[in-house]
Parts: structure tokens; sequence; C-alpha cells
């Protein structure tokens, strides 16, 4: 059986580490990437409290998406999410913890990239665990003004971008990619972080972007014809590359991989979190995709419909001892 997302579930072979500072606190992060069971999904642990908490990456842990995607316990945070989970999703890895010893992850040099090598070297081990697919079976969209993110049913994961800025750096972009392993890493993963250098300077102003430097973002001139980097840009069009990689990190959340194309149009982080919350208020759209195996050997897909009455939205992958509700389950 010749399957469009790989059916079992992937953790890291080893322990890695990295170490950068924090895009806003500008403080030196630690950042320790453990391999995780089946069924973990991706969790934060926050190795510089007390309790050392851990927080789910999950889409209803989000307390705020503004410069960033930031998620909460309730008590504690985890700020700057998106280009890790980017990493994660991209590089195919379901199950691990990730420990901080900060509240925000490490904005490295800006884009998926240093992380994507940081996996690389833990590489990938395949589980025992098989994957629950969230498949698309109609189209979902979310529209605020003129900006807008929808998905549509897709044998495989696709994200398609377009952004629109009334200069003569950027202007009209638009870009489209198969999610791969591949080419996430070839396409996307690189993509780093833009701003207006007013922008920054007037965050800095407000304490905020204290890491933020010509080494870890984009800082586009007050002429919008040129950047400050000395090194200039890693694709022509790598403004709207990075918003992809975005978009895959967010998605992220949701918390299984997705089945669908996803065709986002002058988006950000706070679109995507609308968008989410459009995805789990349609479960007539989208179903859970499962798999039996006998041996070595997949014998059927399984889906768990969303349309039994009481269902609730309910991601794959929750913090051990953490039970998920039933499901009714048809053969296809």
């Amino acid at each position: 059986m010749v399957l469009p997302i790989e059916p079992h579930q992937y953790t890291t072979q080893r322990i890695v580490s990295c170490c950068g500072v924090g895009l806003h606190t500008g403080r030196t992060v630690n950042l320790t990437i453990h391999p995780a069971p089946a069924n973990t999904g991706i969790q934060f642990l926050r190795s510089d409290l007390a309790d050392r908490p851990i927080i789910p990456a999950r889409v209803e842990r989000v307390i705020d998406t503004t410069l960033a995607t930031t998620i909460s316990d309730g008590h504690h945070k985890i700020s700057t999410t998106e280009h890790l989970m980017a990493a994660l999703r991209g590089f195919g890895i379901d199950n691990a913890v990730v420990d901080l010893d900060s509240h925000e992850v490490p904005i490295m040099d800006g884009s998926a990239g240093p992380f994507c090598r940081l996996l690389k070297t833990a590489g990938r081990s395949r589980q025992q665990g098989l994957r629950k697919i969230l498949r698309i079976t109609r189209p979902i969209s979310h529209v605020d003004g003129n900006k807008s993110i929808r998905i549509e049913p897709y044998d495989g994961y696709k994200v398609s971008a377009r952004i629109q800025f009334d200069d003569a750096l950027i202007s009209e972009q638009c870009y489209s990619v198969e999610v791969t392993p591949e080419r996430f890493g070839k396409e996307i993963a690189c993509a780093r972080t833009f701003g207006f250098v007013e922008q920054v300077e007037q965050l800095w102003q407000n304490g905020l972007a204290l890491g933020g430097t010509l080494d870890n973002v984009i800082a586009i001139h007050w002429n919008r014809r040129s950047i400050l980097n000395e090194n200039g840009l890693r694709f022509d069009d790598e403004f709207i590359r990075h918003k992809v990689l975005d978009v895959i990190g967010d998605i992220a959340l949701l918390g299984s991989p997705v089945m669908g194309h996803v065709i986002a149009d002058r988006s950000g982080h706070g679109l995507h979190l609308e968008f989410m919350k459009a995805v789990i208020n349609n479960p007539q759209c989208w179903e859970y995709v499962t798999f039996k195996k006998k041996g070595e050997s997949l014998l059927r897909q399984v889906v768990q419909s969303t349309q039994s009455s009481g269902h609730r939205f309910a991601p794959f992958f929750a913090p051990v001892n953490e039970a998920i509700s039933s499901q009714r389950v048809c053969t296809m």
C-alpha cells in the first residue's frame, strides 16, 4: 500500500542540544531535544523552574500571537514556538520533549535551518506506534478583511502562500510546496524572519526584540528597495518562503499530521490561530485516519469519524496519562 504520508510515528534517535538567544529578551537560552515514547507528541519542559512544568504544543494552549506564537499551561509560557515546530513537522518528528531553561525558544538565525541541522544530527527513529492523520474532506476557510487562509482536500500535505507589500523589494510573492522532509529542508527551512528597520527600532524602544540583530533578522531598509544584511538574501523570494515556514509551524499545533492543501493569503500568526479554531469547529469537514497492521504489513486504513454524536476535538497526542476521548470507528 502506497500512502501519501508515512504511517509510523517517529522520534529522535539521540539527545541533541543547542544554545542561542531569545529574540525578545536577548538572554541566552539552552535547548535540548529528547526522544519520547509513541503518542507523547511534542512537549516543552521548563527546566529553569522548580516544578519543571510540561506544556504540550497544542492549539488550545496558545495564549498570544503578537509577533510570535506563545503557548502556556495557564501559569508558565513558551514563546516563539513556530520555527522549531516547523522543523519538527518538516523533518517528520512526532514525539519529543524540548527542554528549555527560559520561556523563549532561541531565535538562532531567524529560520528553522539550525533546528533542522540539529535534528539531522539527532537522527530519526521509527516507532511501533502508528500515526493518526487529520484528513480534510471538505474545504474550511477563515477570512479577515483582505487576509484569508483555507484548506482543501488533498492527497498529501501541501502549503501555498501569497504576500503583498507596497514596496519595490517584496511587492507580491507566491510560493507552493509539497511538505516532505527533503523539500522542506531544501526550500523552506533556511528562510529567515524579516522586518522593516523602523519597526525593529520601535520594538527596541519598547523593550522587545532585544535579541534581534542582522544575524537573525532580515532588516528591510527605509528605502524599501534593499536590506541591511551584508550577505543579502538566501533566496530571491525568501520573504514568502518564511511565511510558508510560519504556516507549517503554527498548524503543527493541531497535534496530528495533516492531509490537505493549505492556501494562505497575507496570513500571520493570529490568522493561523483563528483558522485552526475554524478547523476544530467544523468536524464535518475532516476525519482522523489511522492504520492497522499485522506483523510488519499494513492491512487497511481505518477512519475515525468526527461526525458521531457528542464528539469533541482531541489531538492525537496527549501528555502521559491524559486520556483521549473515544471515537466511532468504521473501515474504509
